[in-house]
């Protein structure tokens, strides 16, 4: 199958290069993807928002004759959750990597200090522990060399939802920084974080316990979970 990889903030394509090996081992053809704005450090960012992400993601799936799977982690999981509402008859199904569907009128995380245009990557102090389990300092390293500052737009732009048939796309959750559990019992409660998700009719639940970036802390890990997934989708 063709999947389509969209990578958290601050990533380009290249974050998941430890992640697709298995997928294309097993013949599926993977595109990663680098959104706009994240090109490099000295990309123009002013008038990138969300919906500029999702028609990036929508132009890439229309490149395709048949249907896709997408696979968004942290901030792309909004990303692609807008794509599945943009082309619901063109996804196979949506995996979210530690992150879930934004539902209409939500937005991504308006709390990320903001430079201008730009979102840098915050200091390691701004985010929980549990955000950073297994990323070791070399890996800190890594991923602060390399990350992009993400346009303004996208953290904080509402999401904005029109076709009740995205509920009908099936959905992979994998879930790393609390247990999947834990979702289950948000949705039986109701709690409205995970509203969207509840409405989604087909999900299944992955548990791959790290911190919030396992394509750097588990990326076998995950590329195997991300397969698994779009291997039953195949046999559908």
């Amino acid at each position: 199958m063709d999947v389509i990889l969209v990578p958290g903030f601050w990533l380009d394509a290249s974050s998941w290069e430890e992640v697709t090996p298995p997928l294309t081992a097993a013949g599926h053809m993977v595109y990663p993807l680098t959104l706009p704005g994240l090109e490099s450090a000295d990309a123009p960012r002013a008038g990138i928002g969300l919906r500029t992400h999702i028609d990036a993601v929508a132009a890439k799936i229309d490149s395709f004759d048949a249907p896709v799977v997408l696979v968004g982690h942290s901030g792309g999981g909004a990303i692609i959750h807008g794509a599945v509402d943009a082309r619901p008859d063109r996804v196979a199904r949506a995996i979210y990597v530690d992150s879930g569907p934004l539902a209409d009128g939500g937005l991504i995380n308006d709390e990320l200090p903001a430079d201008g245009e730009d979102v840098p990557l915050p200091p390691w102090d701004f985010f929980e522990d549990a955000d950073l389990t297994d990323l070791t300092d070399d890996l800190r390293a890594m991923f602060r060399a390399r990350a992009v500052p993400q346009p303004r737009g996208v953290a904080r732009d509402r999401q904005q939802l029109r076709d009740e048939r995205r509920f009908e796309v099936p959905a992979t959750v994998i879930a790393c920084e609390f247990p999947s559990s834990m979702l289950r019992e948000m949705i039986a409660g109701g709690h409205p974080y995970v509203a969207e998700l509840a409405r989604i009719r087909d999900v299944e639940y992955v548990d791959l316990p790290t911190g919030h970036w396992p394509q750097f802390t588990k990326p076998a890990e995950l590329g195997a979970a991300i397969l698994a997934a779009v291997d039953r989708t195949a046999g559908n």
